[in-house]
C-alpha cells in the first residue's frame, strides 16, 4: 500500500464509459494506473489496454488492496454493495481514500470504507460520457464537478479534478440529493420543457425540422440572459408585463386545442408569476388577476 500523503496509484471498480475515461485521463496526468475490475473481464481488460498499465483483477477487494485510490464507478444501485464486499474483505485501510462517481448519492453509503480508516468521498462530473476512443479529447476538461466528503477525501478531490483540468467545487454531504435535483431540472427538465414549446410550434404548423431552428436563438439567448443578469432580471414576457390579456389568450387556445398541456403552461406560469414578483418593475394590479387565471384546472 502507498504511504506518501499524496496518494497517485488508483483503481477503477466498475468500468464503462465514465470509469475507463478517468482511467485514461488520470494516467495522462501521471497517476499511476494499478488496478481495474469490472462485471465483464473484458471491460477491465479494455480500461487497462488503453492506459497500458495496470493489472485487471476478478475480485474488487484485491484490486482495491493494490491500491490507495480508490474509484467505485459503478451504477449506483452497485456502489454500497461493491464497497461492503471490499470492506469486508479488507480492501480499505486507513491509507485509503475511496470516491464514487454517482450525482444522486452522497458519500454517506461508503461509510463501511470510512470504518475502516478511509477517507471517504464523491466526485461528480456534471457531463455527458460518450465511450473513449483514442482521439478524442479530455471530456472533464472545462467542466464542474462537484465534491463532497471527509476533509481529506476533499483536499484529494480538489487536486484531482484540478489536475484533470476542470473546475471543482464542493457541497455538503447532507445537500447532495438537492444538488442532483438541480441537475435534473437545468438539464432533464429543459429538454420538457423545449419539448411543451416544439409541440406548440407543431401544432401552429411548422416542421419538426424547422421549428428547433426558429427557437433556437431565443433559447441561446436566454440562457446568456441569465448567465449575465441572473434568472429574476433575465424574465421577460407576458408574466413579467402583467399581461394578463396575452396570458388568457394562450390559455384559451391551449385548453381548446392541446388540453393535456393546460395544467404544464398554468404550472410553468405560476413559477413565473412568483420570480416576476421579484421584481420591483412587476405591476401589482395585474397579480390578482394572473393568479385567477393560472389556478390549475379540475381533475
Amino acid at each position: 500500500m502507498n504511504t506518501n500523503k499524496a496518494p497517485k496509484r488508483f483503481c477503477i471498480i466498475g468500468c464503462g464509459r465514465v470509469g475507463i475515461n478517468l482511467a485514461v485521463f488520470l494516467a495522462r496526468q501521471g497517476y499511476c494506473p494499478g488496478a481495474f475490475v469490472s462485471r465483464t473481464r473484458d471491460s477491465a481488460q479494455k480500461a487497462k489496454d488503453w492506459v497500458q498499465g495496470g493489472t485487471v483483477f476478478n475480485d474488487p477487494a484485491k484490486a482495491a488492496r493494490d491500491c490507495d485510490l480508490i474509484f467505485i464507478a459503478t451504477p449506483d444501485v452497485q456502489i454500497k454493495p461493491v464497497c461492503d464486499q471490499v470492506a469486508a474483505a479488507k480492501g480499505f485501510d486507513a491509507h485509503s481514500v475511496v470516491f464514487h462517481l454517482s450525482g444522486a448519492l452522497s458519500s454517506d453509503i461508503l461509510s463501511s470504507a470510512r470504518e475502516k480508516g478511509a477517507a471517504t468521498g464523491s466526485l461528480h462530473p456534471l457531463q455527458s460520457f460518450v465511450p473513449y476512443a483514442p482521439d478524442a479529447s479530455s471530456p472533464f476538461q472545462g467542466i464542474n464537478i462537484s465534491i463532497e466528503g471527509t476533509d481529506r477525501a476533499q483536499t484529494m478531490g480538489q487536486q484531482i479534478v484540478t489536475q484533470l483540468k476542470a473546475r471543482p467545487f464542493t457541497i455538503p454531504t447532507d445537500a447532495k440529493t438537492l444538488y442532483h435535483a438541480a441537475a435534473v431540472v437545468a438539464s432533464n427538465y429543459l429538454v420538457t420543457v423545449e419539448h411543451f414549446a416544439l409541440t406548440l410550434l407543431g401544432s401552429a404548423g411548422l416542421a419538426p425540422d424547422k421549428a428547433f431552428d426558429i427557437l433556437a436563438p431565443l433559447i441561446q439567448g436566454t440562457l446568456g440572459n441569465i448567465a449575465s443578469q441572473g434568472s429574476v432580471n433575465a424574465l421577460t414576457g407576458p408574466v413579467v408585463r402583467g399581461d394578463e390579456t396575452i396570458i388568457a389568450r394562450h390559455l384559451a387556445d391551449i385548453d381548446k386545442k392541446m388540453p393535456r398541456y393546460s395544467d404544464l403552461y398554468r404550472l410553468l406560469g405560476q413559477h413565473t408569476l412568483e420570480i416576476a414578483r421579484m421584481r420591483p418593475d412587476f405591476p401589482r394590479a395585474a397579480d390578482p388577476k394572473l393568479t385567477d387565471l393560472l389556478k390549475k384546472t379540475s381533475d
